[in-house]
């Protein structure tokens, strides 16, 4: 299998680059400062076709099968916003990973002509509810609550770190919510769209974070929180199935997410090295700081072929060649481990490599310094990308 990209998916990413330059990158700073969630912008990005790269043409997007390419093509969309502001980039990343997928895959076709031309175009987005409280890494531990009564699913419970959830176009959110019991004693869980203003759905207050500050964050609450029984996604008691297939995806997704902040890294790194002088010479020709610089260039190289071969191998799937579920989930899961804590890395060698202006806010390395730690946590924590790896090699590790 060639990894190699086509003309094709680099003129695109050319297309995204520029865009990201002149849409995003002025702005980044002042959206930060602010905790400010850009939904203009937001929609530019559907404008472009973001939003619409793997969904198909009926609903409005591009029809990029497998052969043409079309996971491959989110995730370059993916680094090349990440390189600019990694707020707007997990926002793509969640609106089709989390948003759209979920009900693309696994949605009736009532479902998908309702809820998928308004998201494929960017105008509205959708969260995806799995985290609660108690329930982050171990998803099987899921304390939200779904009975049936009389042709309603009323759902009481809550959820946090919700993504896209709370914002001024979203739609709705899909949550995942026991349903009943199993006759082994273990919990059935379902997953069920809940639109956005359902009496008893309650986006609270946005979160106060670390990074990420202009993505849009919410705990959610759900009290007696009534929709129709058609609002079940997919087979019930396939839940808990159908969310951990869309977080492998995620996980290719937010590894690109680390490879655009590396490659951001690399390019403040390389053009403060050039003009930061010391001693009467630029600090590029001092071995200690030039030998940082080139480790960022190694990262970056490893981070993206990691994401491409795992992409690639998505697209090889979704166009029916003889590629593994299981080769996809592993190369998923070593491409999220080493491209994310890459990005942790490479952050900290900007950091250095800025000095005192490292830790001053008006410099772009200080803000992804704090936006690249969750790359470590979302969709699947460094631990759990280890626990799969090694079950993957035959290790019965728990």
């Amino acid at each position: 299998m060639s990894f190699e990209l086509s003309p094709e998916h680099e003129q695109f990413r050319r297309t995204v680059r520029d865009f990201a330059e002149k849409e995003i990158a002025p702005h980044a700073a002042q959206w930060d400062r602010d905790h400010h969630f850009p939904t203009d912008v937001v929609q530019k990005m559907g404008q472009l076709g973001l939003m619409g790269l793997t969904a198909p043409e009926e609903y409005g997007g591009a029809g990029l099968a497998g052969d043409d390419g079309g996971f491959t093509s989110l995730c370059l969309a993916i680094e090349e916003i990440g390189r600019v502001d990694q707020s707007m980039g997990i926002t793509l990343e969640a609106a089709v990973g989390l948003g759209i997928n979920p009900i693309l895959t696994f949605g009736t076709d009532e479902q998908k002509q309702s809820w998928l031309p308004d998201l494929v175009s960017g105008d509205r987005l959708a969260g995806f509810g799995l985290t609660e409280p108690g329930a982050g890494s171990d998803a099987g531990a899921t304390r939200t609550k779904a009975v049936l009564e009389n042709g309603e699913w009323v759902v009481n419970g809550a959820k946090q770190f919700i993504t896209n959830s709370g914002s001024d176009i979203t739609s709705c959110v899909t949550v995942t919510a026991r349903t009943g019991e199993r006759e082994d004693g273990r919990a059935e869980i379902s997953a069920i769209i809940v639109p956005s203003g359902t009496e008893g759905f309650t986006a609270e207050k946005a979160y106060d974070k670390l990074g990420w500050h202009a993505s849009d964050t919410h705990p959610l609450t759900f009290t007696d929180c009534r929709v129709p029984e058609a609002n079940l996604l997919g087979e019930r008691g396939r839940g808990y199935a159908q969310f951990l297939a869309t977080l492998d995806d995620g996980r290719v997704a937010i590894a690109a997410l680390a490879v655009g902040c590396i490659q951001a890294c690399l390019d403040h790194s390389l053009q403060y090295a050039g003009e930061r002088q010391t001693f009467g010479v630029p600090i590029g020709r001092k071995q200690g700081l030039a030998f940082q610089v080139s480790d960022l260039q190694v990262m970056l190289d490893a981070s993206r072929l990691l994401v491409y071969k795992a992409a690639a191998m998505k697209d090889a799937m979704d166009a029916g060649r003889s590629v593994s579920m299981q080769e996809f989930k592993q190369a998923a899961a070593v491409a999220k481990l080493y491209a994310t804590e890459s990005a942790v890395t490479a952050t900290r060698i900007a950091t250095q490599v800025f000095g005192g202006y490292g830790f001053m806010e008006e410099y772009p390395v200080v803000r992804f310094y704090r936006d690249a730690k969750v790359l470590e946590i979302g969709e699947g924590t460094s631990e759990v990308q280890r626990m799969l790896i090694a079950r993957g090699l035959g290790l019965p590790v728990e």
